[in-house]
């Protein structure tokens, strides 16, 4: 508009001070302001922006003015220009005036007119209200209780102001979300801001906008976290799998129920210690808005948009450390809900002939690792679990005539590291019933098939399996147990290198601080495992499993040989016969190793 539409009232500090103005010549000199700099004059509108950047320590006079500015901005909206008017509307950030209520009132009823007047408005606005999340950078140093004053002052504002736009403009959330999502990316992974900044996500989710965009925010979140575990923790790639060291040397600085990941992890020199502490937090951050769901009765909606997230982003990634356990903390709220459908959606994609094999394959290690970790799921359950793995097994080799064929049988090897794994936790409480126990019959079949999976499924898993089922006489070990001795070139390939999801224990211990004391106290560690051999498990298996022919021909094994070469043998490419193999793992202390796939941080 051209300056002559408007009365000869200039802007500046002495007509707001003026008591011969009224409230409508203020408006129109602010208005002559915003117009005036579209024809090159910016004298009045220099004066404007003048007065909206405020220091800190600025008299009342001052606050006085801009919260008058503000109001006449408020109904001067139609003169304001993107273009034009850039640098002022850059300037309206609440944090700035966190000790001046008054002054974030105004300004935020100038970001809700102006977002409603036009749609060409409506972006720029979510986007300064979604700046607001993230605090900017301060001239002075500002306190960390100053800051969260600041943040409590902010925050709320932001959140109704997004809400009034939202109900004035119904499509708004649409619009929202998309601006969260691109906000989220400029955020870089070390940077703290990113706890703050998904906190308000998690509060816009369990909102009236959540109703709309709910799961939208939810699988931003879950996608963001994911990012993080992955470039989180340690870099093993230029050694061994892990480097051994002795239990007797770390079990005095173990809390009851700790479990050692053997290893000396190497600490990654690029922060993944600084990404770890911030998505420590986050899980924490996750953990609680998954009770509030749970207190609210929406644990259940809320689980189904969290394993959709899973499928699509978790499932099928190699090295998740972390976020997996999302899940496995929303089956703890509800084990009887969430906690059956989760085991029961793993088994069906496991079973599904129609999907990939490498997603069969990464299902049913999730399977397994959930089954023997989570302590609140009942021995019921787990064995009616474990009994569709059986029988999908001894189905397989009904229909199948080969040898051992690693690459040719990938998801039925699995399914049987599967089986071995879980009963390997799961052995005593289910030879201790009947009914559980006859369930199993056919495991000895599938166990003793030309497929031979005891030869392809972790050493280090089936000597534990083989002594709990000696010892709780889950069946009878015979000479039925015998294996050909395969040369190394044999196996070399068997499920290492690419196929590595299948020797991936996803819910090994997490290894996150905070996030652990939550984990922990529904987490069935080794240590708590009451395995079928008790005090005599260190024994040896009996003469029965015979390998190679005669057991008493096996050569023992050479004792000078380092115990991170014993390690090193935990792997699907056996290096000697069965039984030697077996022989050197049991003089390992008689805790379960890690997976493959450990979690790569720092020990907590």
């Amino acid at each position: 508009m051209g300056a002559e539409e408007f009365p000869s009232v200039p802007f500046n500090s002495n007509a707001m001070d003026n008591a011969e103005y009224t409230d409508t010549d203020l408006v129109f000199a602010v208005r002559k302001a915003l117009a005036s700099v579209q024809n090159g004059d910016t004298d009045d509108y220099s004066q404007l922006k003048t007065v909206m950047c405020l220091t800190e320590d600025a008299d009342f006079d001052a606050v006085a003015q801009l919260e008058t500015v503000l109001k006449s901005l408020s109904v001067s909206v139609a003169w304001i220009d993107l273009v034009h008017h850039k640098d002022l509307l850059e300037a309206m950030s609440l944090w700035y005036h966190s000790h001046r209520p008054s002054v974030m009132d105004a300004l935020v009823d100038l970001i809700i007119s102006l977002a409603a007047t036009s749609g060409k408005y409506l972006d720029p606005c979510l986007n300064m209200l979604v700046r607001n999340f993230s605090q900017p950078t301060f001239k002075h140093k500002v306190s960390q209780t100053q800051l969260v004053k600041k943040m409590q002052e902010v925050h709320p504002r932001v959140h109704a102001a997004l809400h009034k736009i939202s109900y004035l403009i119904p499509l708004a959330p649409w619009n929202l979300v998309s601006i969260l999502a691109q906000n989220m990316r400029k955020i870089d992974k070390k940077d703290p801001s990113i706890v703050t900044y998904v906190d308000n996500l998690l509060r816009l989710e369990n909102s009236s906008i959540g109703e709309v965009v709910g799961s939208v925010i939810l699988m931003m979140v879950m996608e963001r976290m994911l990012d993080l575990d992955l470039v989180s923790g340690c870099d093993d790639s230029n050694g061994g799998m892990f480097d051994m060291e002795l239990e007797d040397a770390v079990e005095s600085t173990m809390n009851e129920g700790d479990e050692f990941p053997v290893g000396a992890l190497k600490q990654n020199t690029s922060g993944g210690n600084v990404v770890s502490e911030l998505l420590d937090k986050l899980m924490v951050l996750f953990f609680h808005h998954l009770e509030s769901c749970q207190n609210s009765d929406r644990l259940d909606e809320v689980f189904e948009i969290l394993f959709k997230s899973f499928e699509n982003y978790i499932l099928n990634t190699y090295k998740t450390k972390f976020s997996q356990f999302l899940m496995f903390y929303a089956c703890s709220l509800d084990p009887e809900n969430c906690g059956v459908r989760f085991a029961s959606k793993l088994l069906d994609i496991y079973l599904s002939s129609n999907t990939c094999r490498l997603t069969r394959m990464s299902a049913v290690a999730y399977l397994a690792s959930y089954l023997s970790r989570g302590k609140f799921l009942p021995a019921s359950f787990v064995a009616s679990m474990l009994k569709r793995l059986v029988d999908e097994c001894a189905e397989y080799c009904g229909t199948c005539n080969d040898d051992v064929k690693p690459e040719a049988h990938q998801v039925f090897y699995s399914g049987c590291q599967a089986i071995l794994y879980v009963l390997c936790f799961r052995m005593r409480s289910i030879v201790e019933i009947p009914r559980f126990q006859s369930q199993f019959r056919s495991l000895e079949s599938i166990l003793s098939h030309k497929l031979n999976p005891l030869l392809v499924c972790l050493p280090s898993v089936v000597s534990e399996f083989l002594k709990q089922a000696k010892a709780g006489g889950l069946f009878i070990v015979s000479e039925s147990f015998i294996f050909d001795d395969l040369h190394e070139s044999e196996l070399s390939r068997a499920f290492g290198g690419f196929e590595r999801l299948d020797t991936f224990f996803p819910f090994d211990p997490c290894l996150l601080k905070m996030s652990s004391s939550y984990i922990s106290p529904n987490f069935n560690f080794w240590s708590m495992v009451k395995t079928t051999y008790g005090e005599d498990g260190d024994e040896e298996l009996c003469d029965e499993v015979i390998v190679n022919g005669d057991a008493d021909s096996a050569e023992e094994p050479d004792d000078d040989v380092e115990l991170d070469s014993e390690m090193n043998t935990m792997s699907t490419t056996p290096k000697h016969s069965f039984m030697r193999e077996t022989e050197r793992l049991l003089k390992m202390p008689s805790r379960i190793r890690p997976s493959t796939s450990p979690p790569e941080s720092f020990l907590i």
